[in-house]
């Protein structure tokens, strides 16, 4: 991100309105190594590839947000792999984290990694470290802190309906559990703030938060997010494309300044549980229309989506998630026109 767009990000959350409205999208391995012309294995394994890959989408569309910028990911294994999860990398299909066979009455004894030498974390720091001066040659600066969230990782580590039902049946040890985690994030994005000064952001990701009912999110959600988010950064960023209205409401307690939610909730409705105070990321359907529509669909859907809108301020436009898998140029080029034109 060129510190012009950073500017205009801030300036987007401290509530300034801008014409056109700003436009952005979340980017990583599940699009931009196929939209590159590479195999996902070659993404992941290449660092030159790597870079080229995400150089080619900033120079392609220069007028783009695209966050959280230069994402250095092995996808869901990232974080997991410091856990020892077993990871399978397919040629070119989404890799996987497989979780541990840990006995409930044994979670105590899950490991507290160390970010600086655990798993693939610091392949990831690395790669940051080696990209930076060419990535800053280009005119962009590595903005944000990344990682997955407490919930999801646990649910990586010993399965979703197993840490659900652990919530709900042994709420000591689930909390106990999602306590080194959290200790062990809070030490992974302080490792990446210490590493690159420029860092000035926290980019969180946890669609788990929403499968839970109100009472669990206040028990258990809500406090590790509030401690994750208690940092003093410019943006605190959430991506959470499950279910968000009960989340919602308290994501401006959470600490969160930027919001990525699923499409299945319009923006005006979130800015009315948020009271206005989170910018908002969103909200066309990523797969059936961004991916799978025609420009003339997104163009449609997309100044559908602008004319909705009862109050243009801390909005940035986007598709609800994620960019997909399989999204063509034209269709985002489609995007940023008809933004222009409304």
């Amino acid at each position: 991100m060129t510190d012009q767009q950073w500017n205009l990000l801030l300036k987007t959350i401290g509530g300034e309105v801008k014409a056109p409205l700003p436009v952005g999208f979340i980017i990583d391995s599940p699009w931009l190594p196929n939209w590159y012309g590479v195999p996902i294995l070659d993404y992941f394994s290449n660092d030159e590839i790597w870079l080229s890959a995400n150089l080619k989408a900033v120079r392609e569309f220069p007028d783009v947000l695209f966050l959280p910028g230069f994402w250095s990911e092995y996808g869901m294994c990232t974080e997991p792999s410091a856990f020892g999860v077993r990871c399978t990398f397919p040629r070119n299909e989404f890799p996987h984290a497989h979780k541990v066979l840990l006995p409930v009455d044994d979670i105590d004894s899950l490991p507290s990694p160390d970010p600086r030498t655990d798993g693939l974390l610091p392949m990831v720091l690395n790669r940051l470290k080696l990209a930076r001066p060419r990535i800053e040659d280009a005119g962009h600066k590595i903005r944000f802190a990344v990682a997955r969230g407490p919930l999801n990782i646990a649910c990586y580590l010993v399965g979703t309906v197993e840490f659900l039902t652990m919530l709900m049946l042994d709420p000591a040890k689930a909390e106990r559990m999602l306590r080194k985690i959290t200790l062990f994030l809070k030490e992974w994005i302080d490792l990446q703030r210490e590493a690159i000064a420029s860092i000035d952001g926290i980019f969180l990701l946890d669609d788990i938060i929403g499968f839970l009912g109100e009472d669990e999110f206040r028990a258990f959600g809500l406090p590790v997010f509030k401690e994750l988010f208690g940092t003093d950064v410019g943006v605190r960023f959430l991506h959470n494309d499950a279910r968000c209205s009960v989340s919602a409401p308290y994501l401006p307690e959470m600490g969160v300044n930027l919001f990525n939610m699923g499409f299945d909730i319009t923006l005006n409705e979130l800015k009315t549980l948020t009271g206005n105070r989170v910018t908002l990321l969103g909200n066309i359907p990523p797969r059936d229309v961004l991916a799978a529509g025609t420009p003339q669909d997104v163009k449609r859907a997309t100044t559908e989506l602008v004319r909705s809108l009862q109050d243009r301020s801390k909005v940035i436009l986007s598709c609800g998630g994620g960019m997909p898998p399989a999204v063509e140029s034209e269709n985002i080029r489609a995007f940023i026109e008809a933004v222009g034109g409304n």
